[in-house]
């Protein structure tokens, strides 16, 4: 989370964002979720193969007492994976309502005083808003009817944000940015945020492209390859799950790029987008892109960028600093979607009234200025005139 700046550059005040805040410490944090195999945490892990055995030796007892809750999970929508370690039942909503019993043991058994969800599973097919998402009752209808507009996921969220437990979507598919998830999300104010988690290629996307966009030069394409071997990328070797990622990886350039404002530099960009499944590869991702850039005079350049990075190492902090501040948003009474926590997102949620914002930098200068409003400080415009007046 780094530091905070608070006040004026000379008051010298930038402390720790953990100090500034009252975030929840690590040491009272109780892990749990539900997975479609049985393993313990430690074999889920030594099975990843991401953290090296030596330092998984030295939290085992404490992963291997994390047993994972059997899933609810349909095939139809993540059509690469299986697992013996799901749910039975009649309806959908027979499902959410085995998740909302597992949430209020969880809690219960763990003597836990608040709760947070983040959906970490695999990417689903790519989905399109129904009528059975306009509303509650529509939704609550859906899942008696078993609707096929609903996938795993949103019943997860379901659970959750009936319960009042704030929800981050780390994926990409349609999960709880539907009427019907953010109307209950008012009911039971509910903090949610998402989606898809900014690791790798999209995080560098955010930080090269608005320095592109803010010297005016011009983009006339923006080829982008990914190679991973884990189960990441086996799901996404699917053409339906792949289509999910790829508008969630797309989005990001157009609204920073502005074409409808500055044509002649970004009208005709042509953004391309591939994953590829290559198993010896784990999951140490490697993403390469090729940026045909246009400079003064009409005058072609080109950058490459070679990011060979670890898709969890990346994930992992994140999701963490997701839930942190979902359950300070809870006790500060901010409900419904958290659009400062966009700095973490791929495709983040945001009033239908507004474009999202995109811009890395812009993101974070939220983020802080939210927390810098919360504990009653001044906000940050970095106008700077009283320095030289």
């Amino acid at each position: 989370m780094g530091t905070i700046r608070l006040g004026k550059r000379t008051e010298s005040r930038t402390p720790r964002i953990k100090d500034f805040v009252p975030l929840a410490e690590l040491d009272d944090i109780v892990f749990g979720g539900w997975d479609i195999f049985k393993e313990d945490c430690y074999a889920a892990a030594r099975t990843a193969g991401v953290v090296e055995p030596s330092q998984l030796e030295q939290v085992r007892g404490e992963l291997e007492a994390i047993q994972p809750m059997s899933a609810v999970f349909d095939q139809r929508y993540v059509k690469r994976l299986s697992g013996p370690n799901v749910k039975k039942g009649k309806t959908k909503r027979d499902l959410a309502d085995q998740v909302t019993a597992d949430i209020r043991d969880f809690k219960e058994r763990h003597g836990c005083e608040r709760l947070v969800m983040v959906w970490c599973g695999s990417t689903e097919v790519f989905m399109k808003e129904t009528a059975a998402h306009a509303t509650v009752a529509s939704f609550e209808k859906a899942l008696e009817e078993n609707d096929d507009a609903i996938p795993s996921s949103m019943v997860y969220a379901y659970a959750a944000i009936r319960e009042g437990v704030p929800f981050a979507n780390a994926a990409p598919n349609l999960t709880a940015d539907i009427p019907a998830m953010l109307e209950l999300a008012a009911r039971t104010s509910a903090p949610v945020a998402g989606n898809d988690m900014k690791t790798g290629q999209t995080l560098i996307k955010t930080i090269i492209a608005p320095g592109l966009k803010a010297r005016l030069l011009g983009v006339k394409g923006w080829y982008s390859t990914n190679i991973l071997g884990n189960r990441d990328g086996e799901v996404l070797d699917d053409p339906e799950s792949f289509k999910t990622k790829e508008e969630s990886k797309k989005s990001a350039l157009d609204y920073i790029f502005q074409p409808q404002l500055y044509p002649e530099l970004y009208k005709d960009l042509c953004h391309v987008v591939r994953i590829n499944y290559y198993p010896p590869r784990g999951d140490n991702k490697e993403g390469w892109d090729n940026i045909d850039l246009v400079g003064w005079l009409g005058y072609p350049m080109q950058l490459k960028i070679n990011f060979l990075c670890r898709d969890s190492i990346l994930a992992a902090p994140i999701v963490l600093d997701s839930a942190l501040f979902l359950d300070l948003a809870k006790r500060a009474g901010m409900s419904g979607i958290q659009e400062w926590l966009s700095f973490y997102f791929k495709a983040p949620m945001h009033s239908p009234n507004v474009y999202p914002e995109h811009d890395l930098f812009i993101q974070l200068m939220k983020l802080k200025n939210t927390l810098r409003f919360m504990q009653g400080e001044e906000l940050i415009t970095h106008l700077g005139r009283e320095y030289y007046d």
